[in-house]
């Protein structure tokens, strides 16, 4: 089982991919799928009655999950390279606009510790690290800054920063 990241929790991941061994949709009560699987069979996911979760790709749109947010319990947001931002936004439009109550999960070769504490500004609440990062470092680096100058959309599973202004 992987070990992540979850609400200032380092545990055992529950959830299964999508053809992963113990991850097929007859077997596993917790199942991840990508954007394209869950959008090309769609009812069939809808009628899931296990947890369900999807991962977003950069180029798949976040407001495409809209009319099914509710019925999800997870999303994840690839950052396949360091360069690549757009899971950032995927996750403030998730929890700002969409409403997602769900687990925020960050995952992909870019996932480290150094940038823990800004996913975790923009929504992020558990996180999939990068091979070679220690889980109980990134931990700490959720901690690594005391004050911060722009607003954070809201997480009730990780502790509320105070925020400071510049003068």
């Amino acid at each position: 089982m992987r070990r992540i990241l979850r609400r200032r929790e380092v545990v055992e991941d529950d959830w299964r991919l999508a053809g992963e061994e113990g991850g097929d949709d007859a077997g596993s009560p917790a199942l991840i799928l990508p954007f394209a699987e869950f959008r090309t069979h769609i009812a069939k996911w809808r009628a899931y009655p296990g947890r369900l979760g999807v991962r977003l790709s950069p180029a798949d749109a976040a407001e495409d999950l809209a009319e099914d947010i509710q019925r999800l319990s997870l999303v994840a947001a690839e950052f396949p390279t360091p360069g690549e931002g757009r899971g950032y936004t995927q996750g403030r439009l998730l929890r700002s606009r969409l409403q997602f109550k769900g687990e925020l999960r960050a995952v992909g070769a870019a996932v480290k510790q150094d940038l823990l504490f800004i996913l975790a500004r923009c929504g992020f609440d558990s996180f999939e690290l990068a091979a070679g990062q220690k889980v109980e470092e990134a931990l700490r680096a959720l901690d690594r800054y005391s004050v911060a100058y722009q607003p954070a959309e809201p997480v009730p599973s990780i502790r509320q920063q105070r925020y400071s202004v510049a003068g």
